[in-house]
């Protein structure tokens, strides 16, 4: 399954359909029983699904490892297939200073993750463990598992490069054959001005080509990128407060956005040295004409 933009016509797919109807209580809180709700987030967890249905990795004996979970319901689901899963989040103290307590979308603990009744509660004790992670910095004791995935976590890490440096890195927690999947903002408007540091970051097709790059430079498999972001009225709509019911694109800083999901297959592991983060955060700075924080009075 190639990396990709939301876009209207695939979450209206038979395919992220059934897959919508598979998750429902995590979407549907109304049961409106509408086929599938026009909102990106839910593209995000359905093409994470798919993704690794494709790739056979949603079967009883896999290993799951999921990063910046919230209370998204993917944990649970994967849990139901049989899957056995780690589910990370940030420190509870860290999260409410960036202010995801607030907003519901840290998880603290287990009990957040299985919310909309996904996963036989039992089964869910059995397969599901939760920890504590800094996607900036990975525990070295996080390794062989056979997919990993985030959806929409990494541009909160303060930077285009630390959130490139976590996509990276998270490859050595996969086995050689498996498998991650992440998705992230993706700046539709523009190739040149984006958010390039702060608490949400926007990735351009230039970035992502950069870090598509640095992936297969270390062994990593990425088929092309499809960048098209559709052409439908749901991807031609680009939502503002207060919010509607269409959000596949919305506006950020003044930008356009949409989710890009990429797809990343781990072939061997092959050491490259990279730039310093410090650098490529100052640099990206200077190209953007923008400065972290503004010089002190003399």
């Amino acid at each position: 399954m190639r990396s990709a933009l939301c876009t209207e016509a695939q979450l209206t797919s038979d395919t992220f359909v059934a897959w919508a109807d598979r998750i429902r209580p995590a979407w549907d809180l109304e049961a409106s029983g509408v086929p599938v709700g026009m909102h990106r987030k839910i593209w995000e967890w359905l093409f994470i699904i798919e993704a690794l249905h494709q790739l056979d990795m949603l079967r009883p004996g896999r290993r799951g490892l999921g990063f910046g979970v919230g209370r998204d319901p993917l944990a649970a689901f994967f849990a139901s297939l049989g899957c056995t899963i780690v589910a990370t989040d940030l420190d509870e103290t860290e999260a409410a200073a960036a202010g995801w307590t607030d907003t519901g979308q840290h998880a603290s603990g287990l009990a957040a993750l299985n919310g909309a009744g996904l996963c036989d509660p039992d089964a869910f004790a059995e397969r599901v463990s939760f920890r504590v992670v800094d996607m900036n910095d990975i525990p070295a004791d996080l390794r062989d598992f056979d997919f990993v995935w985030s959806a929409c976590a990494f541009e909160h890490l303060g930077s285009l490069a630390r959130g490139e440096r976590f996509v990276v890195e998270a490859m050595q927690c996969l086995r050689p054959g498996g498998v991650a999947v992440h998705t992230t903002e993706f700046n539709v408007g523009s190739n040149g001005r984006t958010v390039v540091d702060g608490p949400t970051v926007l990735y351009r097709q230039r970035d992502i080509e950069r870090l598509v790059r640095a992936l297969r430079r270390r062994g990593s498999v990425v088929e092309p990128v499809d960048f098209d972001p559709g052409a439908a009225p749901a991807d031609r709509h680009v939502d503002v407060p207060p919010w509607s019911g269409t959000h596949l694109k919305l506006e950020i800083e003044r930008h356009v956005s949409t989710s890009i999901a990429l797809v990343v297959k781990k072939q061997r592991e092959r050491r490259v040295p990279s730039f310093p983060v410090a650098a490529r955060e100052t640099w990206a700075r200077v190209t953007q004409g923008l400065h972290a924080h503004p010089p002190s009075a003399a």
